[in-house]
């Protein structure tokens, strides 16, 4: 994968931070985009401290306008991309039920706002639309190109009290077949990783309490979790290395691999 030019949406977010330095010190050129500027200059800039290439850059996963610019500047930088992560996602606190089932509780299904949920759907979905549409159109001229997006394990099966999230990636992993199969006379092979449960900054608040330790709700995911534990970050390289490869996944497309410790094909008995 020497000097591939690879865009990563959501890059300075804990998963896709370790992404974008995995395929910097493969050799690739990185551009790392998020909304958070200052984040993934920081962590470019220490990728090119430490001798290899990457540039942050702005971008708004939701406005195209501004996913256009990022194109062009990565375009000026590197040449046109050639491998796109879509990790741009999230939940939203009102997008969120306060208890599993319904029983009255100050925050239920009925409770939960269109804001909300617009938001979550969005981010999720329209996100990788938008930055597909952008950022695959040089990959059909080329002839050649890989997308990997981020589903999640919800998407296999709804969890408690996070509708919106659920169906969001259950979304994308539907977009990612579609893709997979209108892309496919033209080079470009589209697939998906869904993550298990990773600790990450826009969840530790759900995992852990103020002290550090488990939550009720750590507790029921690690009793579902066959390997007993929470990934981490580094143990998504494996997949994202094999599908980004030409030579090792050529004839893959249209697959979501689950990555989760065998949360997936645990039944609970």
């Amino acid at each position: 994968m020497q000097n591939k030019i690879v865009a990563i949406t959501g890059a300075g977010g804990v998963l896709c931070r370790e992404i974008a330095k995995f395929f910097a010190k493969k050799g690739c050129k990185v551009a790392l985009l998020d909304i958070n500027l200052e984040a993934v200059e920081a962590i470019a800039g220490d990728l090119v401290k430490s001798g290899f290439k990457a540039k942050g850059h702005f971008a708004n996963a939701l406005d195209k306008e501004s996913l256009e610019k990022a194109r062009v500047d990565i375009e000026k930088d590197f040449g046109a991309c050639e491998i796109l992560i879509n990790g741009a996602g999230g939940n939203h606190a009102k997008a969120t039920t306060d208890a599993e089932t319904f029983a009255n509780e100050a925050k239920s299904f009925f409770d939960l706002t269109k804001e909300g949920v617009d938001f979550v759907f969005d981010l999720n979905f329209m996100g990788t639309f938008l930055t597909t549409q952008v950022f695959a159109k040089a990959m059909t001229e080329n002839k050649k190109g890989v997308i990997i997006n981020i589903s999640s394990m919800n998407a296999f099966c709804p969890l408690t009290k996070i509708p919106a999230y659920s169906a969001a990636k259950a979304s994308v992993s539907n977009f990612t077949q579609w893709l997979a199969v209108y892309f496919a006379n033209t080079g470009i092979r589209v697939n998906a990783i869904a993550p298990g449960f990773f600790a990450t900054n826009q969840n530790k608040t759900l995992l852990f309490k103020e002290d550090g330790s488990l939550t009720p709700r750590s507790d029921k995911i690690l009793k579902n979790t066959p390997m007993g534990r929470f990934g981490k970050p580094e143990e998504l390289l494996g997949a994202v290395e094999f599908l980004s490869d030409d030579n090792k996944s050529a004839f893959v497309t249209g697959v979501i691999i689950p990555i989760d410790g065998g949360f997936n094909a645990f039944s609970g008995v």
